[in-house]
């Protein structure tokens, strides 16, 4: 039954960034790891840096091995959207990772309770009220001074670091119907500032579990940690297709992922070299340290745009696609 229940929220979350995985976002699919992962380590939030700003919580990744993705606050990518915490679960033979989602309301998370007004069921850090996020101040650590939409409401809170659902010693809960349906509902994936977030803690030697031992030296941060070139982004991410029952389009569904995956390689290309130019320029010219971080802040606006408009651009894609549309619209930048 656990495993049947696992599964199907699997399909139900869409798993708009890539195949059902046992790594979180950004990190290489890998076989699933028949040991649970660690418990959550306890740490501080930091300050909210502003309003807008939601709270996503710290999670352990695998990429054949376990490492710590710190968490973070992360701008919410519309009005009215929350962010529903993926989760480990138990499959029958192995652990498998559930992709976190936004959507308009919180869905299932396996029962974790990861602090901060997750814990382990809905969200209790805050809420949405003509189009403003109001804070509250009870579980969030916000400046009353630049933010001034909050309120204080006491929550009970049992702290419980297990970070995994089913099995041995895993958390013992399922989802309602409610956050099944949220699950079904209008959602999307994660924003690529969490997708470069998470491939940053894959690149950190510090941040894997055989370095720390549960105890990573970066728990969390004020926001995500973004690249400035497009060297430094994480691979594009590829789903699978869903199966329509009709071979042709099937076919056809995935020739427009494998342009767009092409498309967006050879975009990364071309402004990793228009960027290398302008360093090789700035280099010759001896520039002054201030125009070579003014040059480097564009580079990073630069980057963070694209990878921007191509994770919208594939999320897009895959729901049509889960939706049963097809139709190729071309692998270019939006």
């Amino acid at each position: 039954m656990r495993s049947r229940v696992i599964c199907s929220l699997l399909l139900a979350a869409g798993m708009f960034l890539s195949t059902p995985s046992f790594a979180q976002v950004g990190a290489p699919t890998t076989t699933a790891p028949t040991v649970a992962p660690p418990d959550l380590p306890a740490y501080e939030q930091p300050v909210c840096p502003g309003d807008g700003y939601i709270w996503t919580p710290g999670y352990w990744a695998w990429d054949g091995q376990y490492y710590w993705v710190p968490g973070t606050w992360v701008m919410a990518p519309e009005a009215g959207y929350l962010w529903t915490p993926g989760y480990w679960g138990w499959g029958g033979g192995g652990f498998m990772f559930n992709e976190g989602y936004w959507g308009m309301s919180v869905g299932f998370y396996g029962g974790i309770d990861y602090g901060f007004g997750y814990f382990g069921n809905g969200y209790e850090g805050g809420r949405w009220e003509n189009g403003r996020f109001f804070y509250n101040t009870a579980v969030n650590r916000v400046d009353g001074n630049a933010i001034h939409n909050v309120y204080n409401t006491r929550v009970d809170e049992r702290v419980n670091r297990v970070s995994f659902n089913g099995g041995n010693g895993g958390i013992n809960a399922r989802a309602t119907s409610e956050q099944e349906a949220a699950a079904r509902g209008k959602h999307i994936g994660p924003v690529s500032a969490q997708t470069q977030h998470a491939w940053s803690a894959h690149n950190n030697p510090q941040q894997r579990l055989s370095a720390n031992h549960g105890a990573p030296p970066v728990t969390a941060s004020a926001r995500p940690n973004t690249a400035v070139h497009p060297k430094d982004l994480p691979p594009v991410q590829r789903s699978t297709v869903p199966k329509t029952g009709n071979a042709k389009l099937d076919q056809k569904n995935q020739k427009e992922q494998d342009n767009a995956v092409a498309k967006q390689n050879q975009d990364r290309q071309k402004l990793q070299q228009k960027q290398d130019r302008e360093h090789q320029n700035l280099t010759k010219q001896k520039a002054a340290p201030a125009r070579m971080q003014q040059v480097e802040q564009q580079h990073q606006q630069q980057t963070q745009q694209m990878h921007q408009g191509h994770t919208q651009q594939m999320q897009q894609m895959q729901q049509r696609q889960s939706a049963g549309g097809g139709g190729a619209r071309g692998g270019g930048r939006r």
